[in-house]
């Protein structure tokens, strides 16, 4: 192995800013932070919830919603236009009604 051509192995740790937690691991930068960590995800501590600020969620399920009523109005036409025309009697039409 050549000498001098090889970075600093450092094991200084990671560290999460939101928590503090620390961990050992063996790098080549110093001071390593990361935001969020398993130990205070949400996800992971089960406190994970859906934050609806916005109304984001009722608006996709009205367009949802919206959506599904236009294919159903769609596939009732389409249904409508593919039904055969009931026959006429020959009979009815030249003598009408009464024959």
């Amino acid at each position: 192995m050549k000498q001098g051509i090889h970075p600093k192995y450092n094991t200084d740790g990671v560290v999460c800013t939101t928590c503090g937690t620390r961990w050992q691991i063996g790098t080549t930068r110093q001071n390593l932070r990361v935001e969020i960590c398993s130990n205070c995800h949400p996800f992971y501590t089960g406190e994970q919830r859906i934050v609806d600020t916005a109304g984001q969620v009722d608006r996709f399920m009205k367009r949802l919603s919206a959506s599904q009523d236009r294919q159903a109005a769609i596939e009732k036409q389409r249904t409508a236009k593919n039904q055969p025309q009931p026959k006429k009697s020959l009979l009815k039409e030249l003598y009408g009604d009464d024959a």
